[in-house]
């Protein structure tokens, strides 16, 4: 009887062991690309983790925050879908977070929504991804936010007929949509309007029919990276920048991290966009320093890393006004008006749609200490998504 008792007790110190564990643990499952033609995605919201756990710390309301990163491997809805199962049903994390990627985000939203789990979005930037569940909260941007201020900027200085080109999938067609909207409503003209495929897109014969189009400019929204490289590298070679066709464009275009890669090809590129490496602040000259001594190997942090800073920030304060016990409906309510001094400047969610609103600046690239920048000259604060106001 003894020897039953002390069995029973054991089996029962078994289970209880990680249910204490997991009582004093706040999980978060990150979901993102961290390999394959996307990699870079994933490892700059690490980065922005990083970052903003060193000057943190990784404990909030006496609970331990623990990470647990999955692997998409691209824009693979089926992949994340299954990850995110998996995060929900075995590891019973209490927050989804990352996103890269549209395809993603969208895959994972009827989990989250099922699930009640609080999804912050650290990247996915199509406009109607936070429709899709109550549970989603976005601390990045959406392309019609930061595409439609350049519609306006154009018309103002004298770019007048321009030509499009598109990755062709969600975020880009917002893109198109809300710069074309825009310009046109201000008088402007679409001259050509080109979708390229989001995997390995050749775009020698694209770049061709812009300049066969002679127009003032070309807008342009590609996967920040070798999408990006090779783009501008096109537009130099093929004579573009030679015939006068001036370049503006989402900051994808001239992404900090891949910036300095990109030589002499961007020089005098006009974006906009929500966060400079440049962009000049306290909390910015912080994040700077705690991401170059949390990620040695890093680079230059660019606008994902800086999304993921801010959602960690999130997650912590949800965290700390909750007292570490995470319910996905009194969480989505401490996040519904959030406000952030972020790196890129103020930030807040609104409360109706839950998506970002911020100050979306227009940036020219310049030479700072030899090194290429986005200099930040103009700005449109408290930007909502337009097709949300």
């Amino acid at each position: 009887m003894q020897v039953k008792t002390i069995a029973a007790l054991a089996v029962a110190a078994a289970f209880a062991a990680p249910l204490a564990q997991a009582q004093d643990t706040i999980k978060v499952g990150v979901i993102a690309a961290f390999s394959g033609p996307f990699a870079d995605y994933g490892k700059q919201m690490q980065g922005g983790i990083k970052a903003w756990m060193a000057q943190h710390g990784d404990k909030v309301a006496g609970k331990k925050i623990e990470l647990i990163y999955k692997d998409t491997t691209g824009p693979s809805p089926e992949i994340a879908k299954r990850l995110a199962q998996e995060l929900v049903v075995r590891e019973k994390v209490d927050f989804l977070a990352g996103f890269g990627l549209t395809p993603e985000a969208l895959a994972v939203a009827p989990i989250a929504q099922q699930a009640k789990k609080p999804m912050i979005i650290m990247n996915a930037a199509t406009s109607v991804i936070t429709t899709k569940s109550d549970y989603i909260a976005r601390f990045s941007m959406t392309l019609p936010q930061i595409s439609a201020p350049m519609g306006d900027w154009a018309l103002k200085n004298k770019i007048r007929n321009v030509a499009t080109v598109v990755a062709d999938y969600g975020p880009g067609i917002d893109a198109e949509k809300a710069f074309s909207d825009r310009l046109v409503k201000n008088g402007g003209k679409i001259v050509e309007s080109i979708r390229v495929p989001l995997r390995n897109p050749e775009f020698a014969p694209f770049i061709q029919r812009i300049k066969d189009a002679k127009p003032d400019a070309v807008f342009v929204f590609v996967p920040a990276g070798e999408q990006s490289i090779a783009f501008m590298k096109g537009y130099r070679e093929r004579g573009l920048a030679a015939a006068g066709v001036k370049v503006i464009a989402t900051g994808d275009l001239t992404d900090d991290h891949v910036l300095p890669a990109m030589g002499d090809n961007t020089q005098g590129v006009i974006t906009t966009f929500h966060y400079s490496a440049a962009h000049k602040s306290p909390e910015n000259d912080a994040f700077l320093k705690s991401f170059a001594a949390a990620n040695p190997q890093g680079g230059r942090p660019n606008f994902m890393a800086v999304a993921a800073y801010d959602g960690m920030n999130a997650i912590y304060q949800v965290s700390n006004k909750l007292g570490g016990k995470i319910d996905g409906d009194k969480a989505m309510a401490v996040l519904k008006g959030m406000k952030i001094n972020s790196p890129r400047g103020p930030i807040s969610i609104d409360p109706a749609t839950r998506d970002v609103v911020q100050t979306v600046y227009v940036r020219k690239v310049e030479m700072v200490g030899g090194q290429p920048y986005n200099i930040e000259f103009d700005q449109f604060p408290n930007m909502k998504d337009p097709g949300k106001q």
